[in-house]
């Protein structure tokens, strides 16, 4: 595999091509986090400041890990999910991002509701 060629697309969008293999990749995001789209899935790069703590969600919470807006919530306080079931959809970049369960357990609260702007490390529900 020969060293990756990425050419810019316009609009925060790129082409990275290895020689075998294209991506149109996304990337977004502002400060030190930013936010990296390629086949449908997203992925944080966080580019720590010296002196400055990351921020991180409560226990037992569920976050955006963009900006993004609430489409969809599919679940309500006191409905039990399974690790794994989608709890919120989200939009950013015109691509939906389904929010999933990490872990068995009971839907708490739901801080959030469809057409909110959402910020990133920000609990949009709660497990019991």
């Amino acid at each position: 595999m020969s060293e990756p060629v990425v050419t810019p697309l316009g609009e925060d969008w790129y082409l990275v091509d290895d020689g075998e293999r294209r991506w149109r990749v996304a990337v977004a995001g502002a400060g030190d986090t930013q936010w990296v789209f390629v086949n449908g899935q997203v992925a944080t790069v966080e580019i720590p400041t010296p002196g400055r703590r990351r921020r991180k969600g409560g226990d037992g919470g569920v976050m955006s890990p963009m900006p993004a807006t609430v489409v969809a919530i599919r679940v309500a306080p006191g409905q039990a999910v399974a690790a794994g079931d989608t709890l919120i959809v989200l939009e950013a970049m015109k691509m939906e991002l389904p929010i999933r369960a990490p872990r068995d357990g009971v839907v708490k609260t739901v801080a959030c509701a469809k057409g909110d702007l959402v910020p990133p490390g920000v609990n949009l529900l709660e497990f019991e």
